[in-house]
């Protein structure tokens, strides 16, 4: 399907968690479930409604992890609760992410979130199917091996291929969903591609479970530049929805880059809609 607003009611009264459902179905699903009930929000998080704004953040304004949106649109005075969200943010020193989909209300939010101060970075699309579509059989290079981990040492491998991949601002998403993982190991598990030789981590996935709501987000997929393209990634998508689907999570959902998004839907999953962070830094420090 094609982007845009879904006919959410009609849709809703037509689903079953574990059923076969049709791309509209899906972001119906995914749009009461996840969005509506602010579920995106990491444990510990503060969790508040300010009119039709939702958001969430940690206490600590140093930590990363703000985030806002508006699955109900803004209604008819736009401007003032994007003000009032760079006004609280700035307010608390605390950089914020204001994530937009492209069926949002209204059509001109880019451009009212622009104007006060949000800058746009790269656009991705969301991707929503079910689990079982990605387990395959995918065999790994004989010189590397999934390994889960666990203590100081292989979470240093972690930050270390993070470095590679993407600098400073990796490191510290790394860090961030390291704590989220220690607060609830029920409901996020980190999975690397490692060296038998040396432990040495060469790619990188997390699963997050979405409590109480029948969907798991797929996060990450950083690999060294080395080792792309031999079946690193699409081994780790399996056994994160296998993992998914015996803890009772049937449907998955991915926020893709241009880079993830052509293996994802050989194997099954659907566009649904567009969706573009816009990040207010009063820190600074990007």
């Amino acid at each position: 399907m094609e982007a845009g607003t879904p006919d959410l009611p009609a849709a809703r009264g037509r689903m079953q968690w574990n059923g076969v459902m049709t791309p509209d179905e899906l972001l119906a699903l995914f749009h009461s479930e996840v969005r509506l009930a602010d579920r995106d929000a990491a444990p510990g998080f503060v969790v508040e409604r300010d009119g039709p704004v939702h958001r969430s953040y940690p206490p600590d304004p140093a930590a990363l992890g703000a985030m806002v949106e508006c699955p109900e649109g803004l209604g008819d005075d736009p401007d003032r609760w994007v003000a009032r969200q760079a006004e609280f943010f700035a307010g608390r020193g605390q950089r914020v992410e204001w994530k937009t989909y492209g069926y949002d209300e209204p059509a001109d939010l880019p451009v009212r979130l622009e104007r006060f101060g949000f800058v746009a970075e790269d656009p991705e699309m969301v991707l929503l199917g079910r689990c079982a579509d990605l387990v395959h059989d995918v065999p790994l290079p004989g010189e590397v091996r999934l390994h889960e981990p666990r203590g100081d040492e292989d979470w240093h491998r972690v930050r270390e291929l993070l470095t590679q991949v993407w600098g400073a601002s990796g490191v510290h998403i790394g860090d961030s969903l390291r704590s989220e993982q220690q607060t609830r190991p029920d409901l996020m598990t980190t999975t690397v591609v490692e060296e038998v030789a040396t432990g040495a981590a060469v790619s990188y996935a997390v699963l997050r479970l979405t409590e109480g709501t029948p969907f798991c987000g797929l996060w990450g997929g950083s690999t060294l530049p080395s080792w792309r393209r031999r079946g690193l990634y699409r081994a780790l998508v399996s056994h994160r929805a296998r993992t998914a689907i015996e803890r009772g999570h049937p449907y998955a959902r991915v926020d893709t880059s241009p880079d993830s998004r052509p293996i994802l839907v050989r194997l099954g999953l659907h566009p649904v809609a567009d969706t573009r962070p816009y990040v207010l830094d009063p820190t600074g420090q990007g």
